[in-house]
């Protein structure tokens, strides 16, 4: 028996509490981070897919290759996309996705209602501010589930920034809340480490403005008030973001697949 998947073990945990909210956001929270592999009745032409369709109701995705091959039982065409992807391709379109269907625990079928529900609930931009820091302070009363999942989402940001502070702050004015402060990160990668953070503060089923997000140089002199009292968060630290990346049709939100 092979090793459970995220999916696998997101999807169990929601089975297992059906009114729980937060188990339920987590799992969608999985199939939006995970990659996917989406099931072609041809291979790609440029940009244009075809997805196979199970009742001419959703595309069959699956998060595993080996898992779509034991669906197929034979080679077939596919495209690897993460679930994001995959939910903004299917704007305007009344497709749903079926999950690992046949082929594994986390089998299950999200309706199209579903899909435009997560595809809504990543599209949510937060808003931008400026404020000037007056006080640092430990941060304070967040529940764990949202510290796991900062951490979950910051794992997978590979090469982006030197690191991460968790702290309490106090603004200039008599503002106060939660930071979650970025040290060296890359220019372009802003907007994705915001919108990780903003989604795992969504997926946390924590209500928004709970926390807010910052942008520090390295030598700036609010990073050692940072590390002196904040939860510290390590990003993996490999190659740096490419310049001319290749991306597979869907890897970039602004220009998903077209469906032929």
């Amino acid at each position: 028996m092979t090793d459970p998947t995220p999916l696998d073990t997101a999807h169990a945990a929601m089975m297992a509490a059906e009114d729980d909210d937060t188990a339920r956001l987590r799992f969608y929270e999985r199939i939006a981070d995970v990659e996917l592999y989406l099931l072609l009745e041809a291979e790609p032409e440029g940009d244009r897919i075809s997805p196979v369709l199970l009742d001419d109701a959703y595309v069959l995705v699956f998060d595993r290759a080996a898992r779509l091959g034991a669906y197929v039982g034979e080679p077939a065409p596919y495209v690897a996309l993460s679930g994001r992807a995959i939910a903004g391709m299917l704007a305007d379109q009344p497709l749903g996705m079926a999950v690992n269907v046949g082929v594994a625990p986390s089998e299950i079928l999200l309706p199209a209602d579903a899909v435009a529900w997560l595809r809504e609930t990543l599209d949510h931009a937060p808003g931008e501010v400026e404020a000037r820091i007056e006080k640092v302070l430990p941060p304070k009363g967040l529940p764990e589930t949202l510290i796991a999942a900062i951490d979950a989402k910051l794992a997978t940001a590979t090469g982006m920034a030197a690191g991460a502070f968790l702290v309490g702050v106090e603004y200039a004015g008599g503002g106060r809340g939660h930071l979650l402060g970025f040290v060296g990160a890359i220019p372009r990668a802003h907007d994705a480490l915001v919108r990780a953070a903003s989604e795992a503060l969504t997926f946390s089923g924590i209500e928004a403005g709970a926390m807010d997000v910052g942008f520090f140089a390295p030598s700036d002199p609010v990073v050692a008030k940072l590390a002196k009292v904040g939860l510290r968060f390590d990003l993996p630290q490999g190659e740096e973001l490419q310049q001319t990346p290749r991306m597979p049709p869907g890897s970039d939100p602004a220009k998903p697949p077209i469906l032929k």
